[in-house]
């Protein structure tokens, strides 16, 4: 029988969560996704060194420079080894500032293209704020791909889907991770109010024709991952990847978009008092969403910290 990793092959696009290149290899994903906080774990590694001395070197002694550099070549790296897409982060702290992140989006693009990579094989990750969002939606008419992260609700889904972004993110484990503190209980793969909440975006998208992608992210455990068999793709780390590599348990698909689109939905309509009253009306999604922004700006900071520090030593 097929490993269990090898059966979730069929049913979805399974994309790599991680920095570093060989487990990339090892599990022949797809695509990959990176964040500020994968990219400073592997900064600190000796085998990416040389990346980091690179991005320096070419930065023309401007930190922010270099980290951008750092970011792309981390990028470049990974879009040797996958034959798809890559996704790359916008700093955390423009989360709230629109013309900020398209510009920033736009500068990591130029970077790719001069490096001989099409726009075509890069998502730019953006917080789904409302003001990330709306930045998803002018850089997407401008041909610039995004993957919008932190997501935590239906209102961001709706929003970016009525954005006609690429592809979404909603993260599975941390939705359950503020149940399980807030409600003192366990929860079943199938009673998993992250995998409900995917479940929900998923049939929503496919009910009413929307053509941006779902991946699920952030997963605590397999059962979590079986039980989204289907969705259009799943990002996986590596922990996990390697424990579905080394079971056998069969797959059955559990999502498939002619089910979905026959569900009774209601379809939501979001303006941007709308959107922001949702958000403030669920705490997990409010909570969730300022937490990731806080965590990835601080794992950011890091990042500089080092380019500084290597900086400093070089001039």
């Amino acid at each position: 029988m097929p490993t269990t990793l090898e059966q979730l092959k069929t049913f979805t696009k399974v994309v790599a969560d991680t920095g570093d290149f060989a487990i990339i290899d090892q599990y022949k994903a797809q695509d990959a996704t990176t964040n500020p906080s994968l990219i400073y774990k592997a900064a600190g590694k000796p085998e990416y060194q040389h990346l980091l001395d690179r991005s320096i070197k070419d930065s023309g002694g401007c930190v922010d420079r270099a980290v951008d550099l750092l970011l792309v070549a981390f990028g470049l790296e990974i879009l040797k080894i996958i034959p798809g897409r890559v996704s790359t982060e916008v700093p955390a702290s423009l989360s709230f500032d629109t013309a900020g992140t398209i510009a920033k989006a736009e500068d990591l693009i130029k970077i790719y293209e001069s490096s001989g990579i099409s726009r075509e094989r890069v998502l730019i990750k953006i917080a789904s704020t409302w003001e990330g969002i709306k930045a998803a939606e002018v850089l997407e008419k401008n041909s610039i791909r995004t993957n919008m992260t932190l997501l935590f609700s239906l209102a961001q889904a709706v929003a970016c889907a009525e954005a006609d972004v690429q592809l979404i993110s909603p993260f599975v484990g941390r939705i359950l991770d503020w149940y399980k503190a807030n409600t003192g209980k366990e929860y079943s793969a199938v009673e998993d109010p992250g995998v409900q909440s995917v479940q929900e975006i998923y049939s929503y998208y496919k009910k009413f024709g929307y053509k941006t992608e779902v991946m699920g992210a952030s997963f605590r455990n397999t059962g979590e991952i079986l039980e989204l068999a289907g969705c259009d793709l799943l990002t996986i780390g590596p922990s996990l990847l390697d424990e579905l590599q080394g079971m056998n348990v069969e797959v059955v698909q559990k999502m498939d978009p002619d089910s979905a689109s026959r569900e009774d939905i209601e379809r939501m309509s979001l303006d941007e008092k709308s959107f922001r009253w949702a958000l403030n009306e669920d705490p997990m999604a409010t909570e969730k969403t300022a937490e990731g922004i806080r965590k990835f700006a601080a794992d950011l900071e890091k990042v500089r910290e080092i380019v500084a520090g290597k900086l400093a030593k070089s001039e």
